[in-house]
């Protein structure tokens, strides 16, 4: 949903929790990233931006709810060869579609050894991601700090990896707390959880899923924030290595933050 267990909840989880299955059941791990504190006490603005696993699973028979939901972009931060391999989102009309891949290595070829730390081998991955594949998050990052192409919607795979990368530094920039950033990626074990099952359900042979493609443990997301800023600084100061320039860090919380709340 957003916020971690620091007892600055907006929102009902469990109606949120309602809300996403109901609007999208097509999808496991799609949710609102709004509703957190960030400077000045000021909320993560709801409605404006969304996270998602793969929205391909999407038909001509979801368009209503999506359009419900506003969504006018979509950033798709699968490979290409992902998505030729399972499709993208429907072309709805007055959607805009981005695929933007981060450069990365495939993960196969650091597999992760049974009984090392699963944080320590996501938050590596996560470093390795966030060196190579500058250019795909700044990138990513420009586009939600332009409010012309809100409500946006991030998605890779299953919504955890590539995605919680992008959300994560894009609420750092925000000003919220890693307590609730963390626990916002946490979220997704939840929804790994929930395809797991269904690709159980869809295939009765079996499916040899790996830890890391499930788990989302927060100590993995406060590794990967904590080791950025030893090297970069700052979030900040990261994103502007990346390419992401000062006028789009004002715009990102220009946009996405809303007035403080009263006491």
């Amino acid at each position: 949903m957003g916020c971690g267990p620091t007892g600055r909840y907006r929102v009902n989880v469990d109606a949120i929790d309602d809300n996403r299955q109901t609007s999208l059941p097509a999808t496991f791990n799609f949710r609102d990233v709004g509703g957190c504190l960030g400077h000045g006490d000021r909320p993560v603005r709801r409605g404006r931006l969304f996270r998602s696993d793969s929205l391909h699973r999407l038909t001509e028979q979801d368009r209503d709810a999506f359009a419900a939901i506003g969504i006018r972009t979509v950033i798709d931060l699968r490979r290409p060869s992902e998505v030729q391999r399972d499709g993208r989102v429907p072309a709805y009309q007055g959607l805009t579609y981005r695929n933007i891949h981060p450069e990365h290595d495939d993960w196969s070829g650091v597999p992760h050894e049974e009984g090392a730390s699963l944080a320590r081998y996501l938050a590596d991955r996560y470093a390795d991601l966030a060196q190579t594949g500058t250019g795909g998050l700044a990138e990513a990052v420009g586009l939600i700090a332009d409010s012309a192409n809100a409500p946006v919607v991030v998605h890779c795979v299953a919504g955890k990896d590539r995605t919680g990368i992008v959300c994560a530094l894009t609420l750092a920039v925000l000003g919220v707390d890693d307590a609730d950033i963390t626990a916002d990626y946490a979220l997704s074990s939840e929804a790994s959880a929930r395809y797991s099952a269904w690709l159980a359900a869809i295939n009765p042979e079996g499916v040899d899923v790996p830890a890391p493609f499930l788990a989302s443990p927060a100590e993995a997301m406060q590794l990967f924030l904590d080791e950025l800023r030893e090297g970069h600084g700052s979030i900040e100061a990261y994103l502007r290595h990346a390419g992401v320039t000062d006028e789009q860090l004002a715009a990102l919380r220009d946009h996405l933050l809303d007035e403080p709340t009263e006491a």
